[in-house]
């Protein structure tokens, strides 16, 4: 009777710590299932440490890349500046052409009226000169009332014929005029629409081009933008993951600290073995059943016949496939053996503790 109630005690107070055990870890809102163990808990944080670390990667060359464009964008903007100096240079010049352009323009409208008169006047004399008898000088002699009147007449002869080449030349120097005219318009005409054309295409190819690397930019910034905010998430559940670690060793620590504590009955064998826990397989037995320290199985796979993890790891023990082979089990995984198999597999890479550390729990909870 002694033995039972002490038996029953211990129980009693495993299963009390075991239930608290549960409580906390269903308070953990990172696990899924009622018991999440310590290396499922190490693997989920070592992958939210490489996605930060793969994110904190990316968001450096984004920023690279965003700096380089930072350069790319502060030439364009002083190619902008050069360039808009460069107009306002082009457009006093434009505007000077204009003001040319307008003097040239009166110009050749005074100059085409002088054209028009002068060929009118020399129309007019041509006319009246082939309408009238042409001057004969012996006639003049003849007709001439002294010498005085003579002298008179042969100069006024003269100085008529000089003003008619005075008409003719005018005439041709104001044509010459009018046509110099007319061609330095064209000119200033064809520098005027070459200095708005060239003008307006660099500025319109600049415009383009800081356009392009602005939106560029921006779409950068918001890259960068939504990977820091994965990496924030990232490093806020890694955060989480090593919290319910750190709880979850805590309470394994104080349910071994409790199970030490208990005294050993009057009656039972020699050799230790480990409580069994509600909830664990009905094989296991009253003794507990286990082929290593309960704390490392409770560690490892909270007693549970897992299926594998990220390492491959699976089964009551959680050994992996290479291991499980070389110890001798059966099939290609521990988790689809009996348990009595992973209980023979485990006794023997245990080896009576001197296996202990092919199990990192064991370490965890102190266990060499």
């Amino acid at each position: 009777m002694r033995f039972r109630r002490t038996v029953q005690i211990r129980i009693t107070a495993a299963a009390f710590v075991t239930l608290a055990l549960l409580a906390l870890a269903a308070a953990i809102p990172l696990s899924s299932t009622a018991q999440q163990s310590v290396g499922q808990l190490s693997n989920r944080l070592d992958s939210s440490r490489a996605q930060a670390q793969s994110l904190s990667g990316s968001i450096g060359n984004l920023n690279n890349l965003i700096s380089h464009l930072d350069g790319q964008i502060s030439l364009v903007q002083s190619r902008e500046a050069a360039v808009s100096s460069q107009l306002a240079s082009d457009r006093a010049a434009l505007a000077g052409v204009e003001r040319s352009l307008a003097r040239e323009r009166a110009l050749l409208v005074v100059l085409r009226a002088r054209l028009a008169r002068a060929r009118m006047v020399l129309s007019r004399q041509l006319v009246s000169s082939y309408e009238g008898d042409k001057p004969d000088l012996v006639r003049v002699v003849l007709d001439a009332n002294g010498f005085t009147d003579l002298l008179e007449k042969i100069d006024f002869l003269h100085r008529a014929e000089q003003q008619q080449q005075t008409i003719i030349q005018f005439t041709r120097r104001a044509k010459a005029q009018a046509d110099g005219a007319a061609v330095r318009l064209t000119k200033l005409q064809d520098s005027e629409r070459r200095i708005t054309q060239a003008t307006a295409l660099q500025a319109a190819a600049l415009a383009g081009m800081n356009t392009l690397l602005q939106s560029k930019q921006s779409a950068l910034q918001q890259a960068r933008a939504a990977q820091q905010t994965a990496l924030a998430a990232a490093r806020a559940r890694g955060s989480q993951l090593q919290s319910a670690i750190a709880r979850l060793q805590a309470q394994q620590a104080a349910a071994q600290r409790a199970a030490a504590q208990q005294p050993a009955p009057s009656s039972a064998p020699a050799t230790p073995t480990a409580t069994a826990v509600p909830g664990a397989p009905a094989s296991l037995g009253p003794s507990g059943g286990w082929a290593i320290p309960y704390a490392i199985v409770l560690c490892e796979s909270g007693g549970q016949n897992l299926p594998p993890n990220s390492a491959g790891a699976s089964g009551y023990y959680q050994i992996i496939p290479a291991t499980w082979s070389s110890f001798g089990g059966s099939g290609p995984a521990a988790y689809l053996a009996s348990k009595s198999e992973q209980d023979a597999v485990a006794s023997r890479i245990w080896n009576g503790g001197a296996g202990a550390s092919n199990w990192v729990c064991a370490g965890i909870v102190g266990i060499h």
